[in-house]
């Protein structure tokens, strides 16, 4: 079952890419492992995917230790500062940097162990009370702030669009998040790239990825619905 989800998601990559004219090679598809046991990753690291994300540190270190070390780990819920420590020696990529705060912990830890951490900063892109981020509109501010740490890479730019059951309703925010990215790679600030656009999940990764998105976050598509419990 999870390697037929997988195979169906892999292909509505592929078609989305062929509509936006784009190379499947450059989307990286992260497989959102959340509440889901080492068992159920195990299966989809035998298909081939190498990239997982989670959104809780405790789960990341604790699935770590399980599964085989070649896999890519990326923390891609709210960090808090006490806990950029646990995770910053393996993390390939920290996707939710949303407070100068946590840029500066994240950098500390990451002198500690001499190493440059890439990391991507969180846009709320709709103004959502409830969710993390930076605004639209305060990110060029916060990015050439955030950019002076020097042992911290800002390789683009994260967002988390709102839930909805028609995924066309957020072609908009992503158009406005690439437009963004562009708009900030333009101004060619030292320590920043916008190679990265991580944006979509189950419901909307085929209309972010005609957007320009480079990175995919699926989990329930993958995995199936989650227990909370």
């Amino acid at each position: 079952m999870l390697a037929e989800n997988l195979q169906q998601v892999e292909e509505n990559i592929q078609r989305a890419c062929d509509r936006a004219g784009r190379k499947k090679e450059n989307v990286t598809l992260i497989a959102v492992s959340k509440t889901k046991p080492a068992s159920m990753l195990s299966e989809i690291y035998q298909c081939g995917v190498r990239d997982f994300g989670e959104n809780k540190v405790q789960e990341l270190c604790e699935k770590k230790e399980q599964l085989p070390k070649d896999i890519r780990w990326h923390m891609i819920g709210h960090l808090q500062r006490n806990k950029v420590k646990y995770i910053i020696r393996d993390t390939e990529l920290i996707h939710s940097v949303d407070t100068y705060r946590l840029a500066e912990e994240i950098n500390i830890q990451a002198k500690k162990i001499k190493r440059i951490v890439p990391v991507l900063i969180e846009i709320n892109i709709a103004g959502e009370t409830s969710k993390f981020g930076i605004l639209p509109e305060e990110a060029l501010l916060f990015i050439e702030e955030a950019a002076k740490l020097d042992s911290i890479r800002i390789q683009g730019l994260m967002t988390v669009a709102p839930y909805t059951k028609q995924p066309e309703e957020n072609r908009p925010y992503f158009r406005q998040i690439k437009k963004l990215s562009v708009d900030i790679a333009k101004e060619k600030i030292d320590n920043v790239s916008m190679d990265i656009l991580s944006m979509g999940m189950t419901g909307d990764y085929v209309t972010a990825i005609e957007e320009g998105s480079t990175i995919v976050r699926v989990g329930t598509g993958i995995f199936g619905a989650r227990n909370y419990t």
